[in-house]
């Protein structure tokens, strides 16, 4: 039961993602892998805190490397791809 939990979540969040721009995804990868990281990092009671600001700062590296990745896409293709 938990696998078929665990494919529905995965399946959803892949179709997210489909429209985005490189940019978007890395911000979005970016901040969620940043609040997990925030969260085991922080000590026991600022796990939230930690979380948030984990997100924020992963967030910001992501959008960061995304829009250098959507740069590189457009010298190579040509804009609007």
């Amino acid at each position: 039961m938990k696998s078929h939990i665990l494919i529905t979540i995965l399946f959803a969040a892949s179709v997210a993602f489909v429209g985005c721009t490189p940019t978007q995804k890395g911000a979005a990868g970016g901040a969620a892998i940043g609040a997990g990281v925030g969260a085991l990092v922080a000590g026991d009671g600022n796990r939230g805190t930690g979380a948030l600001i984990g997100g924020a700062v992963g967030g910001l590296g992501g959008a960061a490397i995304g829009s250098s990745n959507e740069k590189k896409q457009q010298q190579y293709y040509g804009p609007g791809y």
